[in-house]
């Protein structure tokens, strides 16, 4: 059984266009407009605004950056900062320890 009527017919030359970098770029869409504009060729044709395209975007840019909103970069690093002092605090107790003995078992001796 195939389905009839699958693909859009309303299938048309758009331009996209990003405010943001300045950069409008003409393809085939089905996008909905209300706006127009008159493109390189002198032709009219619908025009759709986009927040954000390839010149734009930090990934094609290479201006990529690690965005934390949650925080939790900051948490990690709390934690592997505590817990690096809590084993810091045990070692000097420990090595402490170990010279107490070392004292009583010296002072037993005499």
């Amino acid at each position: 059984m195939s389905k009839k009527e699958l693909h859009p017919k309303d299938y048309r030359f758009v331009v996209f266009k990003d405010e943001a970098a300045g950069f409008s770029f003409l393809t085939k869409s089905t996008a909905k407009s209300e706006e127009t504009i008159k493109w390189e060729d002198g032709n009219e044709y619908p025009l759709v605004k986009i927040q954000i395209s390839s010149k734009s975007h930090p990934f094609f840019t290479g201006e990529e950056k690690i965005i934390d909103t949650e925080g939790r970069v900051d948490r990690f690093k709390a934690r592997a900062e505590k817990a690096k002092k809590l084993k810091d605090a045990l070692e000097n107790k420990a090595k402490k320890a170990v010279k107490e003995t070392e004292k009583k078992a010296k002072k037993d001796e005499k």
